[in-house]
């Protein structure tokens, strides 16, 4: 149950009914100190200063015709026009209780979509390197997210399948077939591709090759299509692996390459051409686009065919939000890349509607993000300057956390620990970056992501399995638990209830946005609001009645930390 999102509705109403013009925005927020309570309506200033009235005046008007009898225990006008609103003890307690026996908490989206997220996007013959890291798991946290809220999402891993550079490459895997090479040997993809290209630059013969098989595999050869598709197989073989040790949702099922828009491509540069979006300029194809100028304030040309017949990346993402409207029947397409391809998709989008090709109703979002650095400022490097193959940092993590988890834990067996190290591991560079906004560049620092204190994969880890402890240590029988009331009559208790009903409003953000940091944000509150909670309101030792209310408030939170963690991709463990 959204919070937020019913204060807002029962506002408006009033708002109107008080004589507001149609649709006024009531801007119900939560309220940053308890004083103020525990949401706030800031719109009534903007609604009566359209109306030519004082704003108090009109606050006092809408507290008449408001109807939160049962909701708030209390509303007051506070400065120059703000509602403060105070939500009752009784009403909260019932909502976590229904909350607690509810499919997901009761969360779902009452305007379910199709969207379709674009993420990860590897390139074929190339290992993953750390490039990939962000699109990968911000992409996935949001897929899950927008699943959890009851949307179809379709997951599109837009691999770099498609380039002349294909000609060299299925030129060498001959070669290498021919040579009857090891598995090992096929499957060191960096490798692979230095001998294709050293091959290319220091053999001719292999050179022309080469170049006849670019031109074959583009016209639909038969040989160059299967040595082409071994090669998409081998490197998605290998991307997978580090998909599952990231534990995201990617499969192979979800590949939809470049090569899948190659078909669309002539026929949309040429309805371009016929529409007079694309003109011809030195033997080019060109989209002069007014909304974008080039240095000397002109128009800015896009070319959407090269003059040797060759296309480009715009045609394949103008073809690509075209298939994904016509073909996917997407509401939405978000498309998870680095802030350098802002301009390009931009116009991409641009010359997409222009050409009438997905209407105004359909939503393309680019959810851009910044880079990862290292603590000198600069892209984060291996010591000799060299790409970070993703396998490499997954590996350092593993065998940091086991250092770590190793000088910490004794009352483990060997199995659980390994699944601790592995929780945390991967856990940890994976929540490094979801907890920063994507659209920062951010310092990668070991130390501070392996760290038990602040707003770590770790410490999340931990509080969770805190909050399994307490069970452990209760015989309190499940049905008893079921069966009772929750009655909030300490401050941190309500504080408690009112953060666990939040969760939907932090997931929308993220399911709206593409901001996993707000769900970050979110746990960690939840947690400390938790750790207080705890400290102040024993659990085990109170009486009976109490200790039950207690009880699920601790269950609900347990839940709500699993849940919110497995939808950034993280793991818990029962044990730490």
């Amino acid at each position: 149950m959204n919070i937020q999102t019913l204060l807002s509705d029962k506002i408006q109403h009033a708002m109107i009914l008080a004589g507001a013009e149609n649709n006024p925005e009531p801007a119900v927020r939560q309220s940053g100190k308890p004083q103020f309570g525990d949401y706030q309506a800031n719109g009534i200033m903007g609604a009566a200063k359209k109306l030519g009235l004082n704003p108090r005046e009109f606050a006092q008007k809408v507290l008449e015709r408001v109807e939160l009898n049962g909701i708030a225990e209390k509303l007051e006008i506070a400065g120059p026009g703000f509602i403060n609103i105070f939500l009752a003890k009784e009403w909260l307690a019932d909502n976590v209780e229904k909350a607690l026996s509810a499919v997901n908490f009761g969360i779902k989206t009452n305007n379910p979509q199709t969207v379709v997220l674009d993420y990860s996007s590897p390139n074929v013959a190339k290992e993953m390197h750390v490039g990939h890291l962000r699109s990968t798991i911000i992409g996935d946290a949001v897929a899950r997210a927008l699943e959890f809220m009851g949307n179809k999402v379709i997951r599109a891993n837009h691999v770099g399948d498609w380039g002349t550079q294909f000609g060299m490459l299925i030129a060498y895997l001959e070669k290498m077939e021919n040579e009857q090479a090891s598995e090992m040997e096929l499957s060191d993809l960096e490798a692979f591709y230095r001998a294709a290209k050293e091959n290319y630059d220091s053999d001719e013969v292999f050179a022309e090759k080469a170049r006849q098989y670019v031109v074959k595999l583009q016209s639909g050869d038969h040989y160059c299509l299967t040595m082409w598709k071994k090669l998409v197989d081998m490197t998605m073989s290998q991307n997978q692996l580090n998909y599952n040790r990231l534990n995201v949702t990617l499969s192979e099922q979800d590949v939809m390459g470049e090569s899948l828009y190659n078909p669309m491509l002539p026929e949309i540069v040429a309805d371009l051409k016929a529409q007079g979006l694309a003109v011809e300029d030195d033997g080019a194809l060109v989209v002069y686009l007014d909304e974008f100028k080039n240095k000397d304030g002109e128009p800015m040309g896009v070319i959407v065919q090269k003059k040797d017949g060759g296309f480009l990346y715009t045609t394949t993402d103008i073809a690509a939000a075209k298939y994904r409207y016509e073909t996917l029947q997407a509401d939405r397409a978000l498309v998870f890349t680095d802030t350098r391809q802002s301009q390009h998709l931009q116009q991409a989008w641009l010359i997409t509607r222009k050409a009438g090709y997905v209407p105004d109703s359909f939503s393309l979002e680019h959810e851009n993000f910044g880079m990862m650095l290292g603590k000198d400022g600069k892209p984060f490097k291996t010591r000799s300057g060299g790409t970070v193959k993703l396998a490499d940092l997954l590996d350092e993590a593993v065998e940091r956390a086991s250092k770590l988890i190793n000088e910490k834990s004794t009352a483990l067996s060997e199995q659980e620990k390994a699944a601790v190290i592995e929780a945390v591991a991967i856990g940890s560079v994976k929540y490094a970056d979801l907890s920063k906004n994507r659209t920062t560049d951010y310092v990668f620092d070991w130390n501070n992501m392996l760290s038990f204190e602040g707003n770590t994969a770790p410490y999340m880890q931990y509080a969770y399995t805190r909050i399994r402890s307490i069970f452990n240590k209760t015989d309190t029988d499940s049905t008893a638990l079921a069966n009772a009331h929750i009655v909030l009559t300490e401050d941190k208790e309500r504080a408690l209830a009112i953060k666990l009903l939040q969760f939907e409003e932090a997931v929308q953000i993220v399911t709206k946005d593409g901001t996993p940091h707000i769900l970050c944000a979110y746990l960690y509150e939840l947690a400390g609001i938790f750790s207080s909670f705890y400290e102040h309101c024993p659990i085990l030792n109170a009486p009976q009645e109490i200790k039950l209310s207690r009880l699920k408030l601790a269950q609900l939170t347990e839940r709500i930390l699993k849940q919110g963690l497995d939808l950034l991709g993280i793991k818990t463990v029962e044990k730490m």
